[in-house]
């Protein structure tokens, strides 16, 4: 039987920023469909993992991969026109500009973009649709956070990278956030999400990373992962 293509695939990656050597040897795929997390502390090269994805860090050796296609050398975005959508760390929206103007931002990379996008996203998060000429900066975190997820889909991506969602969030917000990102998953949306709460982010993923001093220690089904007893220890506060 042939093996199904990755969505997306990083093989045997080595980054460096300036001599410090930050992901060794990261091996990682992600198949469509999937809700993969990529987990691990502080300064363990989550985030630089993401960064290599979507080309806004080079590896020094190595390959990433969209679709079979090699996209190592390519600019984030040409990467974007592939497929690829990021929500980055701490959301980074467009403070001053609205909501809406927001959302017209992730649509970019295309020429025209139907009302029905609109009103997907609006449907999906109905607090987005009534805050859609209110300015960015001015919501909570958790609306900052959904605006941000809508952002992204508004480019129709097949794949949506996630860095750290929970991250300033309080608890209740963290649970309404991966509610959410487990409704995406369940519609088919394609994941790969950098978390640093392991329990939260298990519970929901199909499949884990976990990354130690920038290499690959474990990987496997969500559901084995929660229950290796070194990552209970280490990340699971268990």
């Amino acid at each position: 039987m042939t093996e199904r293509t990755p969505l997306l695939e990083l093989r045997d990656v080595n980054t460096y920023y300036g001599q410090i050597h930050i992901l060794q040897g990261v091996n990682l795929r992600v198949f469509e469909g999937e809700f993969v997390a990529l987990l691990g502390g502080n300064a363990c090269g989550k985030s630089t993992t993401l960064k290599t994805a979507v080309g806004l860090v080079t590896p020094k050796s190595g390959s990433v991969l969209i679709d079979g296609v090699e996209v190592t050398k390519e600019k984030p975005g040409e990467r974007i026109r592939r497929g690829i959508a990021v929500v980055p760390e701490n959301r980074r929206l467009f403070g001053p500009m609205t909501v809406m103007e927001n959302l017209q931002i992730g649509a970019y990379t295309r020429s025209h973009v139907p009302k029905e996008d609109y009103d997907y996203v609006f449907d999906l998060f109905p607090k987005v649709a009534e805050r859609r000429n209110q300015l960015a900066g001015t919501l909570s975190g958790g609306e900052q956070q959904m605006v941000a997820v809508a952002r992204a889909l508004m480019s129709k991506p097949k794949l949506l990278l996630m860095d750290e969602p929970s991250m300033g969030l309080s608890p209740l917000l963290v649970e309404q956030s991966f509610e959410l990102i487990d409704d995406l998953h369940r519609q088919g949306v394609s994941m790969l999400v950098v978390e640093q709460n392991a329990n939260m982010a298990l519970s929901v993923a199909d499949r884990g990373y976990v990354l130690q001093t920038g290499r690959v220690v474990l990987e496997g089904p969500a559901a084995d992962l929660a229950q290796d007893a070194e990552l209970r220890k280490a990340y699971l506060g268990r």
